[in-house]
């Protein structure tokens, strides 16, 4: 049984970056220059505890004129929500700084959201196989974490 699950396991995280490493550095380029694409959260690491498989879809995505993020949190909050339906990161900028920057297998961009409330920062770490890391720099929040894949 132990054995099944673990090949299942193996089977499915093979699948989950498949998609992610049919990409090349070309394409990745394109993309990442005309600023239209979609990062695809599929594991969180909150600053304190363990990382969390994510199971719903959960993405940010970024246009020439609007980043809209739609993220879960996991972690501590220094100043509670108001509002119970802000447990997660959502929200939508039109007003922000965009600058990507080439790296040695990659790429660096960092979105400086002017109009959103709790974050100060995304730091977007995109792969030339299309993988990605994703960190939040909060200003209520623990900072926290995402890998995943760019579309």
């Amino acid at each position: 049984m132990l054995k099944t699950s673990l090949i299942f396991f193996i089977v499915a995280l093979a699948g989950l970056s498949v998609s992610a490493q049919n990409s090349n550095p070309e394409e990745i380029k394109r993309i990442i220059e005309s600023q239209q694409y979609v990062f695809k959260a599929q594991v969180a690491y909150p600053l304190s505890g363990q990382s969390r498989q994510l199971t719903s879809d959960y993405d940010l995505s970024i246009s020439q004129n609007t980043v809209t993020c739609y993220l879960p949190y996991f972690g501590r909050a220094y100043i509670a929500p108001t509002d119970i339906t802000e447990g997660g990161l959502k929200f939508t900028s039109t007003n922000f700084e965009y600058k990507a920057t080439k790296k040695n297998k990659g790429w660096e961009i960092v979105i400086r959201p002017r109009d959103a409330r709790d974050v100060q920062q995304f730091t977007l770490t995109v792969y030339d196989n299309g993988n990605a890391h994703l960190d939040v720099n909060n200003i209520r929040r623990q900072s926290i974490s995402y890998s995943g894949y760019i579309k």
